[in-house]
């Protein structure tokens, strides 16, 4: 069985998660620079099989797409076409960022863990891909 990887994607790094081989639990896999993010995805690929590929849709409040998406639809589409056999889909990602900080205060991380800004991509990608199994439930 192939598992899901969610993709939290930013400018600068992107925030990586994948679910276990029953695609029951969403789990942090790592956060990656940008620039690299496609040989990581190639190269993981080749070790794991994905099912799926979930990117994080940011949408602004009034549900219209906001300035990040002309970083991140490019990027879709060269991943769509380097990995054409494996979906991909969007899912809304509001508010991700949130509530990867106030996961990581509830989690008891002190306050220098908590400004660690791959760690909080990471909790986002986790989070899209924890919404995403919940909706298919």
């Amino acid at each position: 069985m192939g598992r899901i990887l969610a993709i939290d994607y930013g400018r600068k790094r992107t925030g990586l998660a994948v679910t276990d081989s029953l695609k029951l639990i969403a789990g942090g896999l790592t956060t990656v620079l940008s620039h690299e993010l496609l040989k990581y995805l190639v190269d993981y690929t080749k070790n794991e099989v994905v099912e799926r590929i979930i990117v994080g849709l940011p949408k602004q409040m009034n549900n219209q797409p906001s300035e990040s998406m002309k970083y991140i639809e490019p990027f879709v589409c060269l991943l769509h076409k380097t990995l054409p056999k494996i979906p991909i889909e969007y899912v809304d990602e509001r508010f991700t960022s949130v509530l990867a900080h106030q996961a990581m205060l509830e989690g008891g991380l002190k306050k220098k863990d908590r400004q660690n800004k791959a760690l909080v991509d990471e909790i986002s990608a986790v989070i899209i891909l924890q919404s995403y199994l919940e909706s298919k439930r």
